[in-house]
Order: structure tokens, then sequence, then C-alpha cells
């Protein structure tokens, strides 16, 4: 396993800057997650890593060797791909051992590192059947084996799971898990998932067109968004949010007044760097509403999501935008009903008209 390092990477197409000047710092063992909406340049810069893509402009460093003009076979990656692409007509022993056979290896070497794999990946009673005889699951587990026979020094996944559907998602995110922690092998993995990310990584990078958002551990960049984009990016169900204009209260004490909820007046828990008379949006995330909270909002109840163990209260105010409650005791709520919604504002984030945090 190696460290990987990004320095000012940049990757044009013509005219098109598609990867605009990426900063990272990936440490030996790391499981790295890079998340982002569609077109956000996360494949792209997965493929520049691997080598799939030339790199436009910066140095990409794998361990302590410069890679940018390094073949990608002689890189030290494995990537693992949204198609399992496998051979249709080989085992899954050979599908398995075909990169090392090509490679030259001894037969003998061939069969322990596929044996081995097999095991940690739990594939040995399927060794010798085909793909067609697999299911979606144990198709990627044997694309995930092919990679680890070959030891390399960092693993690559381009959306891995995508094709899978929602409880072999769930599964294969347990046994991705899994595999890093028994291998402590450095993982990058690319996914438009937010939840997969959340799941997964040591340390997430969020995208968006080109630049990095911001890059924290998961929990970090959940209750400490550094912008609009990161807060609304992560979390599900995402993250409310409130147009209002900054107020002062008694004292240094500020306020936000929601023009598009009735002029509701929010105290704000920041330390006095807002302009009184600046617009702003406070975002309060679903499960931060509670019967506790010292500050509410009232609105009407449009829908309801029981889920047996919390009740999602799907809420409209203003012009008819939608309000996310979550809710423990949500059983005796009902639609059309009219709801005081009570939260602790220390617990909502404020952001200005750039979309960047006030703290």
């Amino acid at each position: 396993m190696s460290d990987l390092t990004l320095r000012n990477i940049r990757k044009s197409f013509g005219t098109l800057e598609v990867i605009k000047g990426v900063d990272l710092d990936v440490k030996s063992g790391e499981f790295v997650v890079f998340v982002g909406p569609s077109g956000c340049g996360k494949s792209t810069l997965l493929r520049m890593i691997a080598g799939l893509e030339d790199i436009t402009e910066g140095t990409l460093t794998i361990g302590d060797t410069v890679v940018n003009d390094v073949d990608p076979s002689k890189r030290g990656i494995a990537m693992v791909f949204q198609s399992y692409a496998l051979y249709p007509h080989m085992t899954v022993r050979d599908n398995m051992g075909f990169a090392l056979r090509f490679a030259g290896a001894p037969k003998a070497e061939v069969a322990r590192q596929v044996t081995e794999a097999a095991r940690i990946l739990e594939l040995e009673p399927l060794l010798d059947r085909k793909p067609k005889q697999l299911s979606g699951g144990q198709r990627q587990r044997v694309a995930i084996g092919r990679a680890i026979v070959r030891h390399p020094k960092v693993f690559l996944f381009d959306e891995p799971l995508s094709n899978l559907d929602a409880e072999l998602r769930v599964h294969m995110r347990i046994e991705i898990a899994r595999l890093h922690k028994k291998l402590a092998t450095t993982m990058v993995y690319v996914t438009h998932d937010q939840v997969e990310a959340m799941t997964l990584a040591d340390k997430i990078v969020v995208l968006r067109s080109g630049i990095v958002e911001q890059v924290g551990a998961p929990l970090e960049l959940y209750d400490d968004p550094a912008n609009l984009f990161v807060a609304g990016f992560i979390g599900s169900p995402k993250m409310n949010f409130f147009k209002g204009v900054i107020e002062r209260g008694e004292g240094s004490s500020l306020s936000a007044r929601l023009t598009d909820l009735g002029d509701a007046l929010i105290p704000l828990a920041l330390n006095g760097n807002a302009t009184p008379g600046a617009k702003v949006t406070v975002g309060i995330r679903p499960e931060h509403f509670d019967d506790t909270g010292t500050a509410s909002l009232q609105m009407v109840i449009d829908m309801l999501e029981h889920l047996g163990g919390e009740t999602f209260a799907f809420a409209r105010y203003g012009n008819g935008e939608l309000v996310t409650i979550q809710s423990r005791n949500g059983r005796s709520l009902k639609s059309g009903q009219t709801i005081t919604a009570r939260f602790d504002p220390a617990k909502a984030l404020v952001f200005d008209e750039k979309g960047q945090r006030l703290r």
C-alpha cells in the first residue's frame, strides 16, 4: 500500500477544463471516496490516477514515484469498474487468475493467489462456475478478486455497485468495508451515492464542476459543512433550507427573519460575523426538529411516510416549498394538520449569499 498525492491536477478536453486544480493527500491504507453529482469530474479524476486519461497539468505521485508518464500497468494500481467485464467462457478461477497468467506468473503462484483471494471473498465454492451461473453480487466479488490477486499499491473503484439492486448494494457495501479492513490497502472509490460515501469512507472528497468543495471525515462533513453545496449534498434526507435576513436583537445577539415563512424570527448561534440586513440561507436537518427546541416554525403537513420506527412528515411553507421533518413520535400526525415544528437554534447552519458558511 502507498500514499497517493495530487498537486494542482488539471484536465482539459480542448478548451474545456473539467478538472480545475485538485490538491489531495491520500494516506497509505486510507479509504477515500470521491462523491458529487453527475458531471462533477469524479470518474475523470479516478481515470487520471489509473493512467487511463492524460494529465493536462500538475503532479500525481504514488508512493515516492511521480507517475504522470508511467504506463497504467506499471503504476501498481488495480481498478474495479461498474461493469464486471468478466470473460463469459472462463470459470471464476480462470477469470481471477487471468492477469497473473498474462504476466507470466508460474502456475503454482497463480493458483495460490487465486485461492487466497477466493478465501477472502468467500468465493471458494464458486471457483469452477461460469459468470452466467453467478448473481450480480457474486460477479462483482469476482471482479474485486481479480484485482486482489495483483496485490496493488492502490485499489480504484469506479461506481462498482451501480448495477446492483438496493439489497445487494447494502450487502456489497458491507463486503467492501470488511475487505478494506482485512487488506488495509489504500482505496479510492467513486460514487454519486452519498450514502455509500458516508458508510464506506475514512475521508470524503466532495467535488462540483471539477473543483474540490470540501475534504473531511464523513461526520465532519455532515456536522460542519463548509458551504451550502456540501450541506445540501451530504445527508439523506437532505437538509432543509430557508431564505432569511439577518437582524440584530438585544445586545450582540443575531436572528434571521425567514421572509418566506411568515417572517418567523429565528435566533442564531453566530459569533457576530454577520451583518444586519444581509441575506442568508438557514439550514436545518430533518432530524433536528424535536419537541424540546426553543425555536419554532408553523407549517401544514402535506404528506407522511410512516416507516415503523420513525416518521417523515413533508410539510409545505411559503410558495409551496417542502420541509422534511423526521420524528420518532409521529404516528399520531395526519395530512393537512397544522404543526409547530420546534428545533434547537444552535443546530441551525447559516450561509451567506454566496453559499459560504457563517459561523
